[in-house]
C-alpha cells in the first residue's frame, strides 16, 4: 500500500527543534512525514479495505494526527493537520476491491430490477381490475338502458295497438316483410293463401 498525505505542523519549541533536526525544515519534513505514513499504515492494518474506502477515513486521520502529534514533539514541533491525499493499493486488492464493488453493484441493480418488476406486476394487475369493473360496469348500465328501451317500445307499441289494432298489425307486418326481404338471396315457401302476404295482396285492407 503506497499512502500519500499532507501535513501541515508548525515549531513550538525552537531550542528542541534545532537540537533535534539542527534547523533544517527539509529534516524535520522528513522525520515528520515517516511518521504519519508508518502511523497511517498501522491504521490501515487495523481495518478492511471497505472501511478505508468508505466512511472511516475521517477517523482514521484524526486517529493518525493524535499519534503523530505525540511523536514529534520531541523534535519542537506540532501538527496542525493531516490530510490524506491518495493511497494506492497493491493490485491484488485494488483487483479485490473493484471485484465487491462490481459485485455490489450487480446486487443493487438485481434488487432494484426485481423490485420493478414487482411494481410492474402490482400495476399490470390493478389495471386488469379496473378493466374487469369497467366491463362489468357498462354492460350492467347496457342491459339497463336495453331493458328501459324495450320496455318503453312495448309501452309504445301497446299504445298504438289500443289507438289502432288495423294501423298496429299493418305496422308490423311492413317490418316482417323488410326483415324478410332484406336479401335478394332469400328463399321463402310459403302457401298462396298464407295471412304473410295480406298486406301486399290487398293493400287497402282495412278500409
Amino acid at each position: 500500500m503506497l499512502v500519500d498525505s499532507f501535513v501541515k505542523w508548525r515549531v513550538i519549541d525552537v531550542r528542541q527543534y534545532y537540537v533535534s533536526v539542527r534547523g533544517d525544515s527539509v529534516a524535520a519534513e522528513a522525520r515528520i512525514s515517516q511518521t504519519v505514513n508508518d502511523a497511517l499504515r498501522a491504521e490501515f492494518a487495523k481495518r478492511t479495505v471497505h472501511d478505508v474506502v468508505s466512511g472511516e477515513r475521517d477517523k482514521i486521520m484524526e486517529t493518525v494526527a493524535d499519534k503523530v502529534d505525540k511523536d514529534v514533539k520531541g523534535i519542537g514541533v506540532e501538527v496542525v493537520d493531516v490530510r490524506l491525499k491518495r493511497v494506492d493499493l497493491v493490485p491484488e486488492i485494488s483487483s479485490d476491491v473493484y471485484r465487491r464493488m462490481e459485485s455490489e453493484r450487480k446486487r443493487v441493480a438485481n434488487e432494484l430490477r426485481s423490485t420493478g418488476a414487482a411494481e410492474g406486476e402490482k400495476i399490470k394487475a390493478d389495471a386488469d381490475r379496473q378493466k374487469q369493473v369497467i366491463v362489468a360496469e357498462a354492460y350492467r348500465d347496457a342491459q339497463r338502458i336495453k331493458g328501459e328501451g324495450d320496455a318503453q317500445a312495448a309501452r309504445i307499441y301497446a299504445e298504438a295497438y289500443g289507438r289502432n289494432a288495423e294501423f298496429y298489425s299493418f305496422y308490423r307486418s311492413l317490418e316482417a316483410y323488410r326483415a324478410a326481404l332484406r336479401n335478394k338471396s332469400d328463399v321463402m315457401v310459403l302457401e298462396p293463401n298464407s295471412e304473410f302476404f295480406k298486406y301486399l295482396k290487398n293493400p287497402g285492407r282495412g278500409k
